[in-house]
């Protein structure tokens, strides 16, 4: 009797462990999809800034996606965009040439200030160069089905960055190994789990020749709202207003203030990977140039591949320009990484 009790005691005890142990493993497995999901899920899209140099020197509008509450924490972001672009713009008394391959390396980092307001902080280096990428471009083109006819007119990876003004007067910029961008400080405010509002600053503390840094002070309002209408997809949009006064040598044909408007989706297709897109509009930058690469908005096409993980989206993209418009580029190719 005492042995077949003790044999029953004995079961139980190794069934419970069993089980326990069953539970254990299922529980974390769970916890970890749980987490995976949630982790992908949670995840907006990636910012989106313009590259192209006639553009970036005078607006500091941007996306700015919306920002997860992290409180108490610290998160910070690298990318690394390097672009092409050939444009032509010409009329009876003004001529526009660029021909260039374009890099930026970005830093930025941010902050949450309890669960809705934040601080951002961000720097940046680039350069611009006659570049590689021509011969290549003009295969990818050709396998797309269409022409860049401005492509066929430039000689093959020449450097050419110039503007003739109606009055007669040109300027002409140099290319540029290595500079240091402006740097830029934003605080921001979350209404909810769904919108935000951003106001960003940038400093003229470029180093980098004429023609490609601001000069002055910019100051930015980006509002942007968020939607999760499915566990896999996620949609943001976002309204921009900006303010850069006029500087430098085309003074006389800047524009002053500036809107945007964007709006994408992520989705979310297997795992922890997403694919993205994201329509970036901006008002002219440029005006009575009589160019039409310049007085015209610009629109942006950006799109990718996203890997969400613990630590953050690792991230490689396209940006093109759907239509002929303002100071847009050619291709861009994009990597980044957020943690």
């Amino acid at each position: 009797m005492k042995r077949s009790y003790a044999a029953v005691i004995a079961f139980v005890k190794r069934d419970y462990l069993f089980v326990s142990v069953s539970y254990r493993a299922v529980a974390s497995t769970a916890a970890a999809s749980l987490l995976a999901v949630s982790v992908a899920a949670a995840q907006g899209l990636p910012a989106f800034m313009p590259l192209n140099p006639m553009a970036e020197s005078r607006s500091g509008l941007y996306f700015q996606p919306y920002k997860p509450v992290r409180p108490g924490r610290w998160t910070a972001s690298i990318s690394l965009d390097y672009g092409s672009a050939v444009e032509r713009s010409y009329s009876s008394a003004a001529d526009y040439t660029l021909d260039a391959e374009v890099l930026r390396l970005a830093v930025n980092i941010s902050h949450d200030i309890g669960r809705r307001a934040f601080v951002l902080a961000g720097a940046e280096a680039g350069g611009a160069y006659a570049g590689f990428l021509d011969g290549f471009l003009n295969w990818y083109h050709r396998a797309l089905g269409f022409r860049v006819k401005e492509r066929d007119r430039r000689p093959t990876d020449q450097f050419r960055y110039e503007i003739v003004l109606p009055d007669g007067s040109s300027r002409l910029r140099a290319p540029s190994d290595f500079f240091l961008g402006d740097l830029r400080f934003g605080a921001g405010y979350r209404f909810g789990r769904s919108l935000q509002s951003v106001l960003s600053i940038t400093l003229p503390t470029s180093t980098a020749p004429a023609g490609y840094g601001r000069g002055v002070v910019s100051a930015s309002v980006l509002n942007t709202v968020r939607a999760q209408p499915a566990p896999r997809l996620a949609l943001e949009g976002a309204l921009g207003l900006g303010y850069t006064p006029s500087h430098g040598d085309l003074e006389s044909v800047q524009h002053e203030t500036f809107a945007s408007v964007s709006g994408g989706a992520r989705y979310r297709f297997w795992g922890r990977q997403s694919l993205y897109a994201n329509l970036f509009y901006h008002s002219p930058y440029y005006h009575d140039t009589e160019l039409p690469a310049l007085d015209r908005r610009e629109l942006s096409l950006d799109f990718g591949w996203l890997l969400a993980t613990r630590a953050g989206d690792w991230r490689i993209g396209l940006t093109e320009d759907p239509e002929p418009g303002g100071p847009g580029i050619d291709l861009v190719f994009r990597l980044g990484k957020e943690f």
